[in-house]
């Protein structure tokens, strides 16, 4: 497998010398096409397709949309691979356009096969990269990677080369095309070889925010990016399988296969942190994707605002799965059933629906178990048809708007607000955790006496707005909520460290899809709170995704074998059932484990760290934060928070342990390990933190510990 590295590009006055040189001018061309699509965009006259002007703004926010879709990046290569197929992949005719900003940008229509992206290109080679780009005449120049046509780059091998001759890899210097490297897929007499491309990009330094993977998705990963809609899928992944970044493609992907259906049901990723968010941001917009919504689930429920914390026994008891049967039994208690008939006067007559008949109403929309709130609505209304009953047996013709008078008259009004009461999701939430007698009555065999006084607060809150709501009350009102009015559900959602969530949070991610799919990315091993999950069987049940595949990645692209091998130490004692990750990687990396007697030491290995290119995060206990800030301060070494953007002259993060999850850095500092564990409550969560901090490295890792180490990190 030649790899090509030239010297520097001639000019352009100068003739062709060969492959790499026809290669950059293709990259020319295509960018100069690019700019071409994006300003027959920007020239386009609504004027001449809207009717109105409610269509008018709908297409000008679309048009702005795709326009910085369009927009060149100067560092992102347009194209990454070439694809030269030994026969021509069989085409079918694209689907009509329906609007101007969909022309010459056929994956807007959900095509699933991605035909029309090949149809008019040169002979049968296909240039792939992160989006469709076509010349004047509406021919490709680049395919976009999600198409059909482009799969076989991540999943042809010399045992199914699925009709390749040849897989050339480009690498890139900046946005300059460099080097190309070529796979003869089809051709007995060529030896199977390591990319060296690939490995390149797979070990390049990590600065700034996360970056998309399409140069590098490997057949496993690309199985699961490419999986369909209709299905929900798990992702167990131990630190740098490339998880995270295969949930997000599989959301850019979805959105290419199904972008109608999704333009109208909505996705949303949601992860652990507002860090972690900030971290993760720029992949989909690199791929042009800028419709995808971020949370974390606490944005998801905020109802309230949150100003109160739980001790872990609170938190533990208020996020199991039984608390939704005792908000369930409680909003229920708050129905009557009816001791008075209603009477109805409509002009000189007055028609009487007797106790009895009101109660089998209520209790028949009580059997159908619908929404509180829905329930609610229908009761007048069902008490209406009741009366209409009576005037058509009196001989009248009423007719549905009569109904509706009858639904509307004080009499019903005042039945439905005895016998069915208007709750508030908040209040009732409220009296449960403030109320000791409401809550016995409604966790009467499902929570014990002790837990019952574990949520309980010691001082009740006189109204919601005084109320110190933690983040795990806003779980329970959220599920108040739903209980009441059904929550609107998305497209798809990708749930990111899933395995920290309790069963209540997942409940709450789970009724935001309950009519779409999900994307579960997590690591057991890597679960950091009392209620961490115990598998995904069980997780997926809350999630209401119970049919989901679990998928397992094992082949560590981001931490170096030396790291990850040390790191693993600790897997029997967090997460005995799990395969260890496997490093890929051929840089061994840097690893080095040093006793210190001071935190001069710390800032010391930071300063050795920061001499090699690339990002360094010195990672440590939360309460040891403030100290090693001041150290660093005091030697003249910048430094920011996680979170915050560094610079080409700021290139250090300073992470507390509870913020370090799902974050990588080139080099790592871990400072006192003991001091990570023991900031937990109970050991396996603190191992388990201990885990997440020690596989944040890309590159390398020194390990400081002025105190012993965990005895489970010694060597057995």
């Amino acid at each position: 497998m030649p790899t090509h590295v030239p010297e520097p590009a001639p000019t352009p006055a100068l003739a062709d010398t060969g492959p790499l040189d026809r290669e950059r001018a293709h990259l020319a061309a295509s960018r100069t096409a690019l700019r071409a699509m994006r300003a027959d965009v920007e020239a386009l006259d609504l004027g001449n397709v809207t009717a109105n002007w409610v269509n008018t703004q709908i297409l000008e926010r679309q048009m702005a949309e795709r326009v910085k879709a369009l927009a060149d990046l100067s560092d992102t290569p347009l194209f990454f691979g070439r694809l030269d197929y030994l026969h021509a992949p069989p085409l079918s005719a694209p689907p009509p356009l329906s609007t101007p900003l969909e022309r010459g940008h056929p994956h807007e229509q959900g095509d699933p096969h991605g035909a029309e992206e090949a149809e008019g290109a040169e002979g049968e080679r296909f240039y792939v990269g992160r989006r469709h780009v076509h010349d004047v005449d509406g021919d490709p120049m680049v395919i976009d990677w999600r198409a059909p046509v482009s799969q076989a780059f991540y999943r042809a091998s010399r045992k199914d080369p699925m009709d390749l001759a040849l897989r050339r890899r480009f690498g890139y210097t900046g946005g300059d095309l460099t080097a190309y490297e070529d796979e003869h897929l089809s051709d007995p007499a060529e030896a199977s070889a390591t990319s060296k491309l690939l490995q390149q990009e797979i070990e390049r330094p990590r600065v700034g925010p996360m970056r998309d993977i399409v140069a590098t998705i490997q057949p496993e990963q690309d199985e699961i990016v490419r999986s369909g809609l209709s299905g929900s899928v798990c992702v167990q992944g131990g630190p740098g399988t490339g998880k995270t970044a295969v949930g997000l493609h599989r959301v850019a992907y979805l959105l290419y296969a199904h972008r109608e259906r999704l333009a109208r049901t909505g996705t949303l990723v949601v992860g652990p942190n507002r860090s972690f968010l900030h971290y993760i941001e720029q992949v989909l917009p690199a791929l042009g994707e800028l419709t995808v919504g971020q949370a974390t689930v606490d944005d998801l429920v905020a109802h309230v605002e949150v100003r109160g914390t739980d001790d872990p026994r609170a938190a533990l008891v208020k996020g199991d799965a039984r608390m939704a049967e005792v908000l369930r039994r409680a909003l229920h208690s708050h129905v009557t059933m009816p001791t008075e008939p209603v009477v109805v006067v409509r002009g000189s007559r007055r028609w009487r629906v007797p106790a009895y008949e009101l109660e089998e109403i209520v209790r028949q929309l009580l059997d159908r178990d619908i929404r509180y709130g829905a329930a609610r609505e229908a009761l007048p209304q069902r008490v209406a048809h009741a009366v209409l009953v009576r005037m058509e047996r009196a001989g009248e013709a009423p007719d549905d708007r009569v109904q509706d008078t009858v639904a509307r008259t004080g009499a019903v009004k005042a039945a439905v607000k005895t016998v069915w009461p208007a709750v508030d999701p908040a209040k009732l939430v409220l009296r449960l955790l403030a109320d000791p007698d409401f809550l016995a009555e409604h966790a009467a065999g499902l929570l014990d006496e002790d837990e019952r006084k574990a949520i309980l607060w010691t001082k009740p809150a006189r109204s919601v707005r005084s109320a110190k709501w933690s983040a795990a009350d806003a779980v329970l009102i959220d599920e108040a909520t739903d209980l009441i009015r059904r929550t609107p559900s998305l497209g798809h959602v990708v749930l990111d460290e899933a395995q920290d969530l309790s069963p209540m949070q997942y409940r709450a991610v789970g009724r935001r899809c309950t009519t779409g799919s999900a994307t579960v990315l997590g690591d057991l091993a890597q679960g950091t709170t009392p209620w961490a999950t115990r598998s995904w069987e069980e997780a997926l049940a809350h999630l209401g995704k119970r049919d989901a595949v679990v998928e397992e990645l094992t082949a560590g692209f981001r931490v170096p074998t030396d790291v990850i091998a040390y790191a693993s130490r600790l897997l029997p004692h967090i997460a005995p059932g799990l395969t260890p990750v496997a490093s890929i990687r051929d840089n061994p990396g840097f690893f080095a484990v040093r006793p210190i007697t001071g935190s001069g030491e710390v800032v010391s290995a930071c300063r050795e760290l920061l001499g090699h290119e690339g990002s360094v995060g010195l990672i440590a206990a939360d309460a040891r934060v403030p100290e090693l800030a001041r150290e660093l301060t005091a030697a003249g070494l910048g430094h920011v928070a996680p979170g915050e953007e560094t610079t080409h002259d700021t290139r250090l993060t300073l992470v507390p342990a509870s913020l370090a999850k799902g974050l990588e850095y080139d080099y790592v500092v871990l400072d006192e390990p003991c001091a990570v564990v023991d900031a937990e409550p109970d050991e396996r969560t603190g191992l388990r933190r201990l885990y997440v901090a020690l596989t944040r490295a890309v590159s390398g890792l020194i390990v400081t510990h002025a105190a012993p180490l965990p005895e489970q990190l010694l060597p057995h």
